[in-house]
């Protein structure tokens, strides 16, 4: 029995690490006081942006940030812990996140790692803040697309005035 027990929480502890190996960033929350309509909510929002949301036992995700030399994250550990990892959009679960906790003061963000890097509250706010990878590309999209305007607006210009100029003689 305790070999059962043992061997389960060792499939725990890989089933983190794996999920952490595979975001591109995740952020841990303490979500302690939500509803559970406000839990489902963000649930609803983490999986429309392709986010996954887990609640692990603190002691089985120290081992398994620890194993992946993430100690310093073990000090967020405390209390009721969750995380949302991110794997398609690097930005989407601290976006959703703190989007979530402007209207929720009971969510509150501990910590998160994006791309290996541990990053505090303010970190994970800033992150939230750069716009998803389908905007920046529609951004660059549009800087190109102004040239290009600008350039058949001029040559239809210069064909209408030549135009002009052949009718007057």
């Amino acid at each position: 029995m305790k070999d059962f027990v043992l061997e389960q929480k060792q499939a725990v502890v890989s089933g983190i690490k794996e999920k952490i190996e595979n975001s591109g960033s995740l952020v841990l929350v303490d979500y302690r006081g939500l509803t559970v309509e406000e839990v489902t909510d963000l649930r609803k929002k983490y999986r429309e942006a392709g986010v996954q949301y887990k609640v692990y036992k603190n002691t089985m995700m120290k081992i398994a940030f620890k194993e992946l030399g993430f100690e310093d994250f073990n000090q967020y550990l405390q209390g009721p812990s969750a995380v949302a990892f991110s794997s398609e959009d690097v930005t989407a679960a601290a976006r959703i996140t703190n989007e979530f906790a402007k209207n929720n003061e009971k969510l509150v963000i501990k910590a998160g790692i994006l791309e290996g890097k541990l990053l505090d509250a303010q970190e994970v706010k800033a992150v939230a803040n750069i716009p998803s990878r389908e905007v920046l590309i529609a951004k660059l999209l549009g800087s190109f697309k102004a040239p290009v305007s600008n350039f058949v607006y001029m040559l239809d210009a210069l064909r209408k005035k030549k135009e002009e100029q052949e009718q007057a003689v």
